[in-house]
């Protein structure tokens, strides 16, 4: 790929989440706070989600597999 291609696609997705989230009109100072506090949150979500969905489905098809008679592994 061209890299002018590559970074006009950048700045345009950039200039839509600017159009997203209304950040385009706060002040500079405003704008790398409301950047900075939604980073953290979304690596918060992103690790929560790495950390924590695996447990939760291993759980899940446990319950599911005894619901539908599978024996536990601790009575075969």
């Amino acid at each position: 790929m061209d890299v002018k291609r590559v970074k006009d696609y950048i700045s345009w997705l950039y200039y839509q989440y600017l159009l997203v989230t209304c950040s385009y009109v706060l002040e500079p100072w405003e704008q790398s706070m409301f950047h900075t506090i939604t980073v953290t949150v979304v690596a918060m979500v992103v690790y929560t989600a790495y950390v924590f969905v695996p447990i939760h489905v291993r759980l899940a098809l446990e319950f599911f597999s005894q619901m539908f008679g599978a024996q536990p592994d601790s009575t075969v």
